[in-house]
């Protein structure tokens, strides 16, 4: 219970130090620890990555399946780890659907419902060569930039926000040995400045690995793209030989 009540105490007093130092930033212009120009670059290039690839997630998801309901539905099933029961159709097997209902009710002997039946067949193809390509994209493109985003940009910027901690406490040292008065007070600041620079260039060097390490996402992402390309590729190049075939019979 005594260590509960001084870890609080001392968790309070941490956050009390580090609102005034910041204020002390804020307000009255007091002097702050930089980081190096290469650092800045690095956060600053964490910060343009976790935006555009964002915007690509949400891009990608959206041109993969337009309807913003039928996506929340997808991405509730997938956090819970949950089977949705069969598999929704989609508009052009429901296209094909409806074509080779309306030539059952005319007969496949007529010209017409002989041409939507055979529609019908193509329209479905193309719905399992969409469905193909959704699901490739979806395991190789999404997943991969989806876990980046939730695994390590959450981390950096957790690390980021642990190190802007340590360097508050930090310059609230230096403050309070400026201010020191006495020999005592004097040495008590020195010794919790040590301390303090210690934790913050220990927190600098791990948060520096994970930044250095958004190059191997960005080299990760550029597979993905890659397979996200060749995954369309094959989905039109499936679609147009299904068209063709499909041209070619309605009008032989």
């Amino acid at each position: 219970m005594d260590f509960n009540l001084k870890k609080l105490a001392s968790d309070a007093s941490g956050f009390f130090s580090r609102a005034k130092q910041l204020t002390e930033e804020t307000f009255l212009k007091a002097e702050k620890t930089e980081l190096d120009a290469h650092f800045e670059n690095l956060l600053q290039r964490a910060d343009k990555t976790e935006e555009h690839t964002k915007k690509l997630l949400a891009c990608l998801e959206s041109y993969l399946q337009p309807n913003p309901t039928v996506r929340m539905e997808d991405v509730f099933y997938e956090k819970l780890e949950l089977k949705k029961e069969g598999s929704r159709q989609s508009n052009l097997e429901h296209l094909g659907q409806a074509m080779q209902d309306a030539a059952t009710e005319f007969g496949e002997s007529t010209p017409y419902g002989a041409a939507l039946a055979r529609v019908a067949v193509t329209e479905f193809s193309l719905g399992n060569a969409e469905r193909e390509f959704i699901s490739s994209s979806a395991n190789n493109t999404l997943l991969p930039i989806r876990r980046f985003l939730e695994g390590d940009m959450k981390t950096i910027q957790k690390e980021r926000k642990i190190l802007q901690g340590k360097r508050l406490d930090l310059d609230s040292c230096k403050n309070r040995l400026k201010k020191a008065k006495t020999l005592e007070t004097q040495a008590v600041a020195e010794a919790d400045l040590r301390v303090a620079q210690a934790e913050f260039d220990k927190q600098v060097e791990i948060t520096k690995l994970l930044l250095e390490g958004i190059q191997t996402a960005h080299n990760n992402q550029l597979k993905c793209i890659r397979d996200f390309v060749e995954a369309q590729m094959n989905f039109y190049a499936t679609a147009h030989q299904h068209m063709a075939d499909l041209q070619r019979e309605l009008n032989g």
